[in-house]
């Protein structure tokens, strides 16, 4: 799909912050975040929508926003908690026809900054951002010692 910017993403074609990898699925920042730290979870192999994406795949992409979230909570950039959107189709609001999983951090009492980060939608010092959320990872896998995967 050479049309695609996230296969684009997936190859090395276009730039990316990414902050996790691994043989199935990539997470990286999101350009137009709504908070510092949202990052898209997509599948490697191109599945425009969710009746494109087999079952696996999509057990994977919700396994691993599940541990982006974990890792925000132990990150620096102190979420209590996320949003875990998929916007399947174009009535639902899909903008890019590769599915992916936005995996959005939230602070207690932050409806005034969630609302005027989706109104805004600007980048938040990505290098720092992604190093955090590393760093967020790490922590999370010395809790389980069950780090199998790569990050960049």
């Amino acid at each position: 799909m050479s049309g695609c910017a996230f296969c684009r993403i997936v190859t090395g074609e276009a730039p990316a912050t990414r902050v996790y990898e691994n043989d199935r699925m990539v997470a990286f920042l999101d350009i137009r975040p709504i908070t510092r730290g949202h990052t898209l979870v997509i599948p490697k192999q191109h599945a425009a929508d969710l009746d494109a994406l087999d079952a696996e795949s999509g057990a994977d992409l919700f396994r691993v926003g599940h541990r982006i979230a974990k890792a925000l909570r132990r990150s620096a950039l102190g979420a209590d908690g996320a949003n875990l959107v998929l916007n399947d189709g174009k009535a639902a609001f899909q903008t890019v026809h590769h599915v992916h999983l936005h995996v959005v951090p939230r602070r207690g009492g932050d409806l005034f900054t969630f609302a005027r980060g989706f109104l805004l939608r600007r980048p938040h010092e990505p290098t720092a951002t992604a190093t955090a959320i590393r760093t967020g990872l790490d922590r999370l896998a010395s809790e389980t010692d069950d780090d199998r995967e790569t990050r960049p």
